[in-house]
């Protein structure tokens, strides 16, 4: 399996980048391999939609109390659902998903049932809020592949003015 994790603010514009990338480089793996993904907003949706759209297989990850899925933050309902269209198959994971902790959790989990990481990561370090940095060390030290994609005029909207004027990519 091929497991994808990445910064959780990308700009719209990075996100299309980003899906046509992940698009490219899903078609060269030829159906290999299944990829898989937590289910949320952002990268998780541009993620599946490339793998669908290259004719890869899809796997979305779930959280769940118990047995039965737990409730998503409305942020992360939508493109839960569109991800659940376009996945083979999805395996429930009990984390709390308004949990920071519990989702990085969750992202370790994969990343070990993995064969692959894709990141989408901009060679930030982690800061308290955006955990992309630890997900990649954390699969580098468990000998798991890493590939790094941050497209040309890729963008994150980290809130701040003269980020967002410097970049001209983000739309508040």
């Amino acid at each position: 399996m091929i497991a994808a994790v990445g910064h959780a603010d990308l700009c719209p514009d990075t996100l299309e980048l980003v899906e046509s990338e992940v698009r490219a480089r899903v078609e060269r793996w030829a159906g290999s391999a299944t990829a898989v993904v937590r289910a949320g907003a952002g990268l998780p949706v541009a993620f599946g939609r490339a793998v669908h759209a290259a004719g890869g297989r899809l796997v979305v990850l779930l959280a769940a109390e118990g047995t039965v899925p737990a409730p998503l933050p409305q942020r992360d309902r939508a493109a839960a659902g569109e991800l659940l269209l376009l996945a083979d198959r999805a395996n429930l994971v009990e984390f709390d998903p308004d949990d920071r902790a519990a989702c990085i959790g969750a992202d370790e989990w994969m990343i070990r049932t993995s064969r692959r990481l894709l990141a989408v990561w901009d060679g930030s370090p982690s800061d308290g809020r955006d955990a992309t940095a630890h997900l990649v060390a954390y699969a580098r030290a468990r000998g798991v592949p890493v590939d790094v994609v941050w497209p040309e005029g890729a963008a994150r909207d980290r809130g701040s003015l003269r980020h967002l004027r410097t970049v001209g990519r983000c739309l508040l």
